[in-house]
């Protein structure tokens, strides 16, 4: 076996062996393949060198049989194949499968824990089941995802069903074409990063910044030429159906890669165009690593290879504990008691109840009767309301403090009087009180201490 790269990719069950091996075919500088099953005959078509028989004992060839344990027993089985493998200078590894079906499901989770016990970077590469595959399978990959999340720093998920949104009802050869395309350039976007020098270059320790234990990664990768390259190019690695969500809001670190041809080459308004539009995606508080190289290849055209990590959100830390469950047996005998349990009750009662106008009232504390305090005051509601104050005629200018003069105050505060005499009308304070000559109280004009003069 050629171990010489310190980067290699292993597949891993029969998506995964078919992934590597189209890879292997289309070519990633620097890299290493290898690819392992349980299949002895997915193992024979395979045009990758270094083959790994998963099990041999176990399976005898045959396959997993779709179960997840008996693909994770074959990998136990066959662990210091894996590790004679990885051992020599490796310190990247990516791990391929499709998840769902037995080996890759059941046997990616152990290799990744192998190369996290080497301290070699470990990135998951992992493709989703197309909805047609059925709910079975699709259970069995969301729980393969968790098991495997659990044994890499960086885990990026591939939904085989964008396919079927983005390209249509496509042939079934087609689809899983499709497929191992992605994969392919996820490997080779990631890998080719650190091996592809340039003119700002990026390498292995810069990618290990970004990716060691940053969980669930966004990865977006594109390709464009013409006017408006540098905003078209950007726009279709942040929507390619490489992203199971290609939202990178709130991302920690982005790692971003331009490739571009010679004719023309890609000038700084577009480098600054690419990076800015990033940022207003990502947040100011996302760092970006990024770096270009050229590939005479490429034409006028530019590539961009972006990863983002950090997340908060999605991603669940090795160190945290997981949820314990609470299983209660019906049927066991020390739930079967003829004693009444005391335990706290609770009861809502309504404010207009009866039950708040009484006086008093008894609660049984601990056994013991307690009286409680007397009732409250019952809250006067006028208290809450809002009165109605009217507003006063402001006395800005001269003609309304002339108005306010003139007109007297019951009128302007619209009070009513009813029968009051004027001043100037005789009133009884104006009477005065006689004697007359049978010494009987008699009323006459003129009170001689009221009179109009004034002293």
């Amino acid at each position: 076996m050629s171990q010489s790269s310190i980067i290699k990719v292993i597949g891993v069950g029969g998506g995964g062996t078919n992934a590597v091996t189209h890879m292997f075919s289309m070519g990633i500088r620097g890299v290493d393949f290898a690819v392992c099953n349980t299949d002895h005959q997915s193992l024979d078509i395979s045009s990758v060198p270094n083959k790994i028989q998963l099990g041999p004992l176990l399976t005898v060839g045959r396959g997993a049989g779709n179960n997840p344990e008996v693909g994770k027993q074959s990998c136990i089985e066959s662990i210091e194949d894996l590790r004679r493998f990885l051992e020599p200078d490796t310190k990247m590894l990516f791990v391929t499968a499709g998840m769902g079906g037995g080996t890759g499901t059941g046997a990616a989770p152990i290799i990744a824990k192998l190369a996290q016990e080497l301290e070699i970077l470990t990135v998951g590469i992992v493709t989703l089941p197309f909805q047609f595959e059925g709910p079975r399978r699709a259970r069995l990959a969301s729980e393969g995802i968790e098991a495997l999340k659990e044994n890499v720093d960086a885990l990026i998920v591939i939904s085989n069903n964008k396919l079927r949104e983005m390209y249509g009802n496509l042939a079934m050869s087609s689809a899983f074409n499709y497929a191992d395309n992605i994969l392919t350039t996820a490997a080779k976007g990631i890998a080719e990063i650190i091996t592809v020098p340039g003119y700002i270059n990026v390498d292995f320790e810069d990618v290990n910044f970004v990716m060691k234990n940053s969980g669930v990664a966004i990865m977006g990768s594109a390709q464009a030429a013409g006017e408006g390259r540098a905003r078209q190019v950007i726009e279709l690695a942040l929507n390619s159906p490489l992203l199971e969500d290609n939202d990178i809001r709130g991302a920690k670190h982005i790692l971003l890669n331009i490739t571009t041809g010679r004719n023309p080459e890609i000038t700084m308004d577009e480098v600054g165009e690419i990076t800015e539009y990033i940022q207003q995606e990502a947040g100011s508080n996302t760092d970006i690593i990024w770096g270009s190289c050229v590939d005479d290849d490429l034409g006028d055209a530019i590539s961009v290879t972006l990863i983002a990590t950090g997340f908060v959100q999605g991603y669940k830390s090795r160190t945290d504990q997981k949820e314990s469950r609470v299983v209660i047996d019906l049927d066991d005998d020390d739930l079967q008691s003829s004693e009444p349990i005391n335990s706290p009750s609770s009861s809502v009662v309504e404010l207009d109840s009866e039950f708040i106008s009484k006086s008093t009232r008894q609660t049984e504390v601990n056994g013991q009767a307690v009286t409680a305090r007397e009732e409250r005051k019952p809250i006067d509601a006028s208290l809450f309301e809002t009165r109605n104050f009217q507003t006063r005629r402001p006395l800005s200018d001269g003609k309304n403090l002339i108005e306010s003069e003139n007109t007297p105050a019951f009128e302007r505060k619209n009070i009513r009087l009813d029968q009051i005499n004027p001043s100037s009308e005789n009133a009884m304070s104006r009477m005065r009180i006689y004697m007359d000559e049978d010494n009987k109280p008699e009323l006459k004009e003129g009170n001689s201490f009221l009179h109009d003069n004034v002293d």
